[in-house]
């Protein structure tokens, strides 16, 4: 009875840390699916702005990234988690605070990338879209941007595999742990 009740404690124990395993690997896949989406999306319209004729667009575009980029990923995670809900009376909990602190994070990496795949295409191109009639944002959707995005699908994709497995697998385990 000892040697059975003893196998059965560690089949338990296995399908536990198993189940705690398959528990984090979906969350950080989930946290990098929506934090490479939505910081895409940011980091363009960041990018956008980083190259804008607004002083105060191309500035402010300019600090953030500058900012975000300097600091620890950490250092974000505490400051989501602990000082956004003092600001709004509630916690975001960890897993909204992990979206909100990674998308954010990455959108000033992925600014990056996209200023320089936006910079890549030639202006030439920009301009034969004004010569069709297009608007700025025409031209940026229907000729930049695809252009753009084909030069910087390497680097876009190399940035999603370091979100994926350096940052979501630390953050699943500092906002996992229970002490």
């Amino acid at each position: 009875d000892f040697c059975l009740s003893r196998g059965l404690g560690d089949v338990y124990k296995r399908q536990v840390i198993n189940n705690i395993i398959l528990t984090g690997l979906i969350f950080s896949f989930k946290l990098t699916l929506i934090a490479m989406v939505l910081g895409i999306i940011l980091g363009t319209l960041l990018a956008m702005m980083r190259l804008s004729k607004f002083k105060l667009l191309s500035s402010f575009a300019l600090a953030y990234v500058t900012i975000i980029r300097s600091i620890p990923l950490v250092m974000v995670i505490l400051w989501v988690f602990l000082l956004i809900p003092l600001f709004i009376g509630r916690s975001l909990g960890t897993e909204y605070s992990a979206i909100i602190t990674f998308t954010l994070f990455e959108a000033a990496f992925y600014a990056e990338i996209m200023r320089a795949g936006i910079q890549s295409v030639k202006r030439d191109q920009a301009n034969a879209g004004y010569a069709l009639g297009m608007n700025y944002f025409q031209c940026m959707g229907y000729v930049v941007l695809p252009q753009a995005f084909r030069n910087m699908l390497p680097v876009l994709l190399t940035q999603t595999i370091v979100l994926c497995l350096l940052y979501t697998s630390d953050a699943a385990d500092d906002l996992t742990r229970v002490d």
